[in-house]
C-alpha cells in the first residue's frame, strides 16, 4: 500500500445560513475552495489532477448534477480529471477524503483532490422534495431513520444524562474558543477568503453598481453570548427537552479542499507534505441516537491502526450538538484540552457535507502550528454512523 500525504488545506470561511453568503451559490463557494487548495501548492500544474472528490449532504439544485465535475471544470482544473459527488450527510467530505485517499493507497492515483460543500442558506435541510420510503414507518426500529436530528440529540441527551446547564457550558466555551482562535490568527493559513459581491441600486434611477466585500473570517462566533443569554432559549425540538438553538450546531455555507498526493508525486512535483493519512474507520449505531456514532468509529479506527488514544494530540470532534459531544467525549474519555481547542461547529458552523473535510484542514494545520503528532477528525452522521480519520503530521 503507498502512502497519502494531504499537501494544501484550505476551507472557505463559514457564514451563518441566510447570512453573509446568502447570495453565493454553493458551487460558487466550491471553485473558491478548489482554486485556493491549488493556490497553495502553486509547484503543482492543474494538469496533475486525476480526480476531484466532493462531499455534498444535499445534492440538489445548485449544488446537484454533480457538483464535483461542473465546479472543478469551472476552477479552471482540466478536463481530463474526473470528479464525483458522493453523500453520506454530514461525513460526506472526510468521506470524500476517505475515497481519495484510497485510490492513492491502492495505486490507483497519485494526485487527487477532496473536500465537500454545502449551502444551507440556498438548499433547505432534507433538499426541496424529500420522500422516506413508506415502510420506514412500519416499525419503531425504522422510524427512527425519519427523527430529526434534534430528536436524536433529546435522546442521546436522556440516555447519558447529559443536562441542560452541561450543554450550555459547552456551548460558551466553543464560541469561546473559535473567538480567541479567530483573534489570534490560528485559522490564517486554512481560509481561503471569498469576494462576495453585492448589487446596490443608486438614487431615482434604479441603476445600480455593484459593490464587492472581501469575507476572511467566520461568521458563527458570538462575542454575546453568555450563559444567561443560551439559559433563556427554549428547547427547540422537544417541550421539555433540553437542545435549543444556542447548544446545537449553526446552519452554514461553506466548502473545502484538500490537495492528497503520493510520495512519487512528492518526488515528481517537489512538493511538500503536511500530513500522511493513516486510515479511516465507519460505524453503525442505532438511527435514535446517532450522535454516538463516534464511539463506535473511533475504538475501531485505533485498534486497526494501533494508535492509542492518548498518543492523539488534537481531536476534531465535529459538535453537533453539545449533547452529542458531551456524551462522546464521556464514553471514549477524550481530553477536554485537546478536544476542539478552537472551538466547534456550534460556534463556527456546521455546514452538513462540507464539515469533515473543514476540520481536516483545520486538524492538519492545527497539528503544524502545536507540533503534535496524530490529529483525529470524527463525526457522527444522520440515520446513525460514525466516522473517524486519523492524520500524521511530517
Amino acid at each position: 500500500m503507498n502512502d497519502v500525504y494531504v499537501v494544501a488545506a484550505t476551507r472557505t470561511p463559514v457564514g451563518r445560513a441566510r447570512g453573509v453568503f446568502r447570495g453565493v451559490r454553493a458551487d460558487d463557494l466550491l471553485i473558491a475552495a478548489l482554486r485556493g487548495a491549488l493556490g497553495q501548492v502553486p509547484a503543482l500544474d492543474p494538469a496533475a489532477v486525476e480526480d476531484v472528490i466532493v462531499g455534498c449532504a444535499m445534492p440538489e439544485g445548485e449544488q446537484g448534477l454533480n457538483v464535483a465535475r461542473s465546479a472543478a471544470l469551472l476552477a479552471g482544473i482540466p478536463e481530463h480529471a474526473g470528479g464525483m459527488t458522493v453523500n453520506r450527510f454530514c461525513a460526506s467530505g472526510l468521506s470524500a477524503l476517505q475515497i481519495a485517499a484510497d485510490r492513492i493507497r491502492v495505486g490507483a492515483a497519485d494526485v487527487m483532490l477532496a473536500g465537500g460543500v454545502e449551502s444551507m442558506s440556498r438548499i433547505p435541510m432534507g433538499g426541496f422534495h424529500p420522500a422516506p420510503h413508506p415502510d420506514v414507518f412500519l416499525s419503531r426500529e425504522n422510524t427512527a431513520l425519519a427523527f430529526g436530528m434534534g430528536i436524536t440529540a433529546e435522546n442521546v441527551a436522556h440516555q447519558w444524562n447529559i443536562t441542560r446547564e452541561e450543554q450550555d457550558a459547552y456551548a460558551l466555551r466553543s464560541h469561546q474558543r473559535a473567538l480567541a482562535a479567530g483573534q489570534s490568527g490560528a485559522f490564517a493559513a486554512e481560509i481561503t477568503p471569498v469576494t462576495v459581491r453585492h448589487r446596490m441600486p443608486l438614487g431615482e434611477t434604479g441603476e445600480a453598481t455593484v459593490e464587492e466585500e472581501r469575507i476572511d473570517r467566520d461568521e458563527g462566533p458570538r462575542a454575546d453570548s453568555s450563559l444567561e443569554a443560551l439559559a433563556r432559549l427554549k428547547p427547540a425540538f422537544r417541550a421539555k427537552g433540553s437542545v435549543t438553538a444556542g447548544n446545537s450546531s449553526q446552519m452554514s455555507d461553506g466548502a473545502a479542499c484538500l490537495v492528497l498526493a503520493s510520495e512519487a508525486a512528492l518526488s515528481r512535483h517537489g512538493l511538500q507534505p503536511l500530513a500522511r493519512i493513516v486510515d479511516f474507520s465507519v460505524r453503525g449505531v442505532a438511527p435514535e441516537v446517532m450522535g454516538i456514532g463516534p464511539v463506535k468509529a473511533v475504538p475501531a479506527l485505533l485498534q486497526r491502526t494501533g494508535v492509542a488514544l492518548q498518543d492523539i494530540d488534537w481531536i476534531e470532534l465535529n459538535e453537533a450538538f453539545a449533547a452529542q459531544v458531551l456524551a462522546v467525549q464521556r464514553i471514549l474519555g477524550f481530553d477536554a484540552e485537546r478536544m476542539n481547542p478552537l472551538g466547534g461547529a456550534i460556534a463556527l458552523g456546521h455546514p452538513l457535507g462540507a464539515s469533515g473535510a473543514i476540520r481536516a484542514a483545520t486538524v492538519v494545520h492545527g497539528l503544524r502550528r502545536s507540533g503534535g503528532r496524530y490529529g483525529l477528525v470524527t463525526l457522527c452522521v444522520g440515520m446513525g454512523q460514525g466516522i473517524a480519520g486519523l492524520f500524521e503530521r511530517v
